[in-house]
């Protein structure tokens, strides 16, 4: 008798286990996964997306900006030119200490052409030396004005061109909801959105961007992190 129940135990002890072990596979083949960059995302977690600003920092709106960001959280990319740089030196520390990262524009907003190959390689290497100066740390990014750029220069200047995939025009309108609408309309994970924060349209329309996306579950992050991670 003794012998019986001790079979009736361990096979009830068995089933147990297998059923068990049966609802922990069904749960793993459930769960919902998305592709992402040859990865696999679980849902639930946040699909990143870039916000770049190019040709300041302005004397006022780039400050506006800074706030909203830092408000909700958001990281931004600002490719800034040395001009500028060397116009605005406490606004630039400002972004670089709030995280955001700095990349080259050149000095004076010059587009590459054949013509100017030597003048537009002095002109990112002075606005890479205007920035280390005032932040202390070297940057490895440069947006071309135009998005001109020779693809040599990657090797003899050591940087790292970012171009866009999301250009809603906000130089030319001053119309927030358009501006708003020709980014959330067309957003995808790993996109990066080139604006400019030389406008107040464009620092209104920007932060209602980042409030939209940010409760669709995108988290704004600096180009680095969708270039390298």
């Amino acid at each position: 008798m003794f012998v019986m129940n001790l079979k009736k135990r361990i096979i009830s002890c068995a089933v147990l286990l297998l059923l068990l072990a049966l609802v922990c596979l069904i749960g793993l083949f459930k769960q919902e996964r998305l592709p992402v960059m040859g990865k696999e995302l679980k849902l639930g977690d946040a699909k990143k997306i870039a916000l770049t600003f190019d040709d300041g920092p302005h004397p006022y709106y780039t400050e506006q900006l800074l706030k909203g960001l830092e408000e909700r959280g958001a990281k931004a990319s600002f490719f800034i030119t040395g001009q500028n740089v060397e116009a605005y030196p406490e606004i630039v520390k400002k972004i670089h200490e709030d995280g955001h990262l700095i990349g080259n524009h050149t000095y004076s907003h010059t587009q590459l052409t054949s013509r100017n190959q030597e003048k537009f390689k002095e002109e990112i290497i002075k606005t890479n030396e205007v920035i280390k100066e005032v932040t202390g740390e070297d940057t490895i990014f440069v947006r071309p004005p135009y998005g001109s750029w020779n693809k040599e220069f990657e090797k003899e200047l050591n940087m790292f061109p970012v171009l866009w995939t999301i250009d809603p025009l906000d130089w030319c309108s001053s119309d927030v909801s358009c501006i708003v609408k020709n980014v959330c309309a067309k957003i995808e994970e790993n996109d990066i959105i080139l604006m400019h924060d030389q406008y107040k349209s464009t620092i209104t329309a920007a932060l209602k961007i980042v409030d939209e996306l940010q409760n669709e579950g995108y988290e704004f992050v600096t180009v680095d992190e969708l270039m390298f991670d």
